[in-house]
């Protein structure tokens, strides 16, 4: 391993530099948009059956699992406060080839991410208007969402604040009703049921809690703006820690209502539409219409936030050269975003949407998130304990202990996943070898060296 010189932080930066505008609120709203707090009704009814009706108890368990990698994505992004996201960790401490992998494993979650809104958006309208065709609502969704990515990131954060704040309205309503439901004479069960009952499975929780954690994308998304936060090494980390926190706590709320007001899952009228019962259930017409409108500004978000980002590691493979440089590092000349690599994800999302079944979208998007996690968690134990040789009872607990449980609890969580979800995954991965392969000549040469950001102080680790 040797590390390539570079120059000091006072010379002028290299490469294509993104606008810095967003501070921690702004970044918070951004992850919990890229979340979508609504997303406990994405999977609800496939994730409540896969647990045998413990959905909250799955959410608990992804949670943690979360805050753990949560707080090494801060870790790392203190020490590299660029464009990337896991990529870059992976990168700089394990060497070029891997985070390459790293970072195309990921490439599919947040490629997958964008086509699902646009599905799920075209879904919910078309059985609103059922005059107008899916495919119509999924071409209008793509083309505003591109728009609003290609005029800059400051527009998307602005409409984020809206598009959140329907969805909390929803989530308060929706839990104050449930709570006039089961005061109004329904048969409550235990309260502790939602989380956890004798019939519960250790096995049927974690491949449920599994499927989870691609609603917990959100704080890995907020790290790729490192390079348009205002103070990244301390607005990242802190809005990182807080998308986890309340988001997750969201989740948790919401799922334990739903499960004490429709514990009777297996009457399901069907698993992909499982929430249209709670909510005539607990609402009747009213909620289910509230439901509806809430859910799709929620997707709408997170299409926005979920392309933003995707488009931001492109540009960092892209500068990287790993990637056309010319294509996916080609800056607007008036917006100061990444146009072409917006551009490009506003098509993938596209087809994506219109020739593939919900499903399978859904299906792939936890994959390679738990892969990066498990990476980003080994990367912090490699870069402060070995390559900065840190020591003392701090850095023992911060830097070792608490990344190997995140590890630990990712890798547990990746393993609970489905076959056919490896199978996916495997095919996407084979295609990233193949891809690193012609860019290296057969891995005869290094992958290209990302440029570092001008307030970024480390070397390049070369592998």
């Amino acid at each position: 391993m040797t590390t390539t010189s570079r120059p000091s932080s006072t010379a002028a930066p290299a490469g294509p530099r993104l606008k810095r505008s967003l501070g921690t609120p702004s970044l918070l709203l951004f992850g919990l948009a890229y979340m979508l707090p609504l997303a406990v009704f994405t999977t609800y009814g496939l994730v409540t059956e896969t647990t045998g009706g413990h959905l909250a108890g799955a959410y608990f368990v992804t949670t943690i699992a979360m805050l753990f990698t949560a707080g090494s994505y801060a870790s790392m992004v203190r020490a590299y406060p660029v464009a990337g996201s896991a990529y870059t960790y992976t990168q700089r401490t394990f060497g070029r080839h891997l985070g390459f992998l790293t970072g195309w494993t990921l490439l599919l979650d947040y490629l997958a991410l964008p086509l699902l809104n646009y599905l799920v958006i075209g879904i919910y309208l078309n059985a609103a208007f059922p005059a107008v065709p899916a495919w119509v609502w999924v071409v209008g969704s793509v083309v505003v969402v591109t728009l609003l990515n290609v005029i800059g990131i400051t527009l998307v954060s602005s409409a984020n604040l809206a598009l959140v704040g329907v969805q909390i309205v929803f989530i308060v309503v929706f839990v104050a009703t449930g709570i006039a439901y089961l005061s109004g004479g329904a048969t409550v069960p235990n309260l502790l049921d939602p989380f956890f009952s004798g019939d519960a499975t250790l096995g049927g929780i974690a491949a449920g809690a599994a499927i989870l954690a691609l609603a917990f994308l959100g704080f890995d998304a907020v790290s790729t703006l490192s390079e348009e936060a205002k103070d990244a090494r301390k607005s990242i980390p802190r809005a990182i820690i807080l998308c986890t926190l309340v988001g997750g706590l969201l989740f948790i709320v919401t799922a334990y209502v739903a499960g004490l007001v429709f514990p009777d899952f297996a009457n399901f009228t069907d698993t992909d539409s499982a929430p249209l019962d709670v909510m005539t259930r607990v609402g009747g017409g009213a909620l289910f219409t509230f439901f509806t409108a809430a859910y799709i500004a929620g997707s709408f978000a997170s299409a926005m936030t979920s392309q933003a980002s995707v488009a931001r590691i492109l540009f960092a493979m892209g500068r990287d050269g790993q990637l056309p440089r010319r294509v996916f590092a080609a800056i607007h000349p008036r917006f100061k975003t990444p146009w072409l690599a917006v551009l490009i994800v506003g098509v993938v999302g596209l087809v994506g949407a219109l020739l593939l079944p919900l499903d399978v979208a859904a299906s792939v998007i936890s994959f390679g998130a738990l892969v990066a996690f498990s990476f980003v968690n080994l990367a912090v134990i490699k870069h402060y304990l070995i390559d900065q040789r840190e020591r003392g009872a701090r850095a023992v607990l911060t830097h070792l202990i608490a990344p190997l449980i995140g590890f630990a609890l990712t890798v547990w969580l990746w393993t609970s996943l489905s076959p056919t979800t490896f199978i996916a995954g495997g095919i996407w991965v084979a295609i990233g070898v193949v891809l690193l392969a012609i860019l290296t000549g057969g891995f005869r040469r290094k992958p290209p060296a990302m440029d570092f950001s001008e307030d970024d102080p480390a070397p390049l680790l070369e592998s």
